[in-house]
């Protein structure tokens, strides 16, 4: 059956954006505070199909409702649900979810890209600020050193549950329709790249299917399975966490240096204090960035589902995550080796400084001698 024939029964079109907004957010305190709302219900992140023993987050997320939004696409208005995740290590996720029903599958694909083009990465809609400050408002008191560092994660997701006719996975690659759904382009695609954008697929079952690229997923799932969502975000969460430490010691490497520079110059007396407090604000630093790497890299322990960590892990390395993560490592590496220099040298004007007044008493004891 031609792509061109197919009828979506039931589906939706999910943009998600994704913010850090928060050295670390307390989600018990954030419970409590969502709780005294009008309508304040929340629940606690988990996978809907997958045993907590295969695959688990470490610390579960607060899902969070916010009341449903229209969204104006050009010519035509829709009412968006709004889902809100937040996570212990400071992130902020903002998903808007169209419902999808009885739509040709052209139609299917062409609306995505109106969302794309409306509310999308490339733009700055105001919306998003708009329901990330109802967020601060009633629950800013749980952030832990709150910050609006600017730096945002995007990714769309088409999802399919049901066509109105089965339609076998194989026929939705070979479709035009699917690669104008992932890319963007209406135009068609040289074969090299329709390949390189078909690459990253996955089943499960025999009539499943997965496609992830760089900034959207196409899923199709007739058991409603929402858990390949749910890692996509999670991988896309620990990308704007590493990317937020990159930057954040991006900005400190180069005050290191001048502060090591102005230790140099003082005078020997002072010298020693200089040093040893410089060496304790970069073990501080290096401290704490590195306990909250680690709360990012064990954000999702994936132990017994081989499917799962497959797509997890394919998207880890989609989204560069681990590039970003190695950075991080090399200046936290940079940043130490500079601890351990600065503590060795705090050592050595120590030393020096105690030679020094040994000589001073010493000399001063041959003077009185030859005074009196």
């Amino acid at each position: 059956m031609p792509g061109n024939n197919w009828r979506v029964r039931d589906g939706e079109i999910v943009t998600q954006r994704l913010f850090d907004v928060a050295y670390s957010i307390d989600l018990a305190r954030l419970e409590t505070l969502w709780a005294q709302r009008p309508g304040g219900a929340s629940r606690r992140g988990g996978f809907r199909k997958t045993p907590p023993k295969a695959v688990a987050f470490d610390v579960p997320p607060l899902v969070l409702p916010l009341e449903p939004v229209t969204v104006d696409l050009g010519h035509h208005a829709h009412t968006a649900q709004v889902e809100v995740r937040v996570y212990d290590f400071g992130a902020v996720s903002i998903a808007l979810r169209i419902a999808v029903t009885h739509c040709e599958w052209r139609a299917y694909t062409a609306l995505l890209n109106e969302v794309d083009r409306h509310i999308g990465p490339a733009v700055e809609h105001p919306l998003w600020e708009h329901l990330l400050a109802r967020l601060f408002d009633v629950a800013g008191a749980a952030f832990e050193r709150p910050n609006r560092s600017g730096l945002q994660e995007d990714y769309l997701y088409g999802i399919v549950r049901a066509f109105e006719q089965p339609v076998p996975p194989a026929s939705l690659i070979d479709d035009r329709g699917l690669v104008e759904l992932l890319s963007g382009e209406t135009v068609p695609l040289g074969e090299g790249t329709r390949r390189d954008l078909l690459r990253q697929r996955f089943s499960y079952y025999e009539d499943d299917l997965v496609v992830l690229t760089w900034d959207r997923a196409f899923i199709y799932d007739p058991r409603g399975d929402s858990d390949v969502a749910d890692v996509l975000e999670i991988a896309n969460a620990q990308l704007l966490e590493m990317r937020y430490y990159d930057e954040l010691l991006d900005d400190e490497l180069p005050h290191m240096y001048d502060l090591v520079e102005a230790a140099q110059r003082a005078l020997l007396p002072g010298a020693p204090r200089r040093y040893a407090e410089l060496a304790r604000r970069l073990y501080g630093l290096v401290a704490e960035v590195t306990e909250l790497k680690e709360r990012v890299d064990n954000a999702l322990q994936v132990t017994e589902d081989v499917y799962l960590a497959r797509l997890y892990s394919a998207a880890l390395d989609l989204f560069r995550v681990a590039g970003f993560s190695q950075a991080v490592d090399r200046k936290l590496a940079i940043i130490r080796d500079t601890y351990i220099a600065l503590y060795d040298e705090a050592s050595g004007r120590r030393a020096e400084l105690l030679e020094l007044t040994i000589v001073l008493l010493i000399l001063f004891e041959i003077v009185m001698a030859f005074v009196h």
